[in-house]
């Protein structure tokens, strides 16, 4: 009877320790996926800013190409 006892207090004991365990690395990966949200959110503003960026680039090449040909016509 004795063995039973141990054995039960060991596996209840075991038991704990995993779930404790889980928990903790549950907290972790809570802690890291919230970082990367954090991350994402600022790169989908860079993104855009960029997109932004690119456009305005393509409208200043157009610009250039109609001043350019005014010029060309003037000559």
């Amino acid at each position: 009877m004795d063995d039973v006892k141990k054995t039960a207090t060991a596996l209840g004991v075991a038991l704990l320790l995993q779930t404790v365990g889980g928990l903790v690395w549950a907290g972790g990966a809570a802690a890291r996926i919230a970082t990367l949200e954090e991350r994402v959110g600022e790169q989908r503003l860079v993104a855009e800013r960029l997109a932004r960026l690119e456009e305005q680039g393509v409208a200043t090449r157009a610009a250039l190409a109609r001043v350019e040909n005014r010029l060309e016509e003037m000559r």
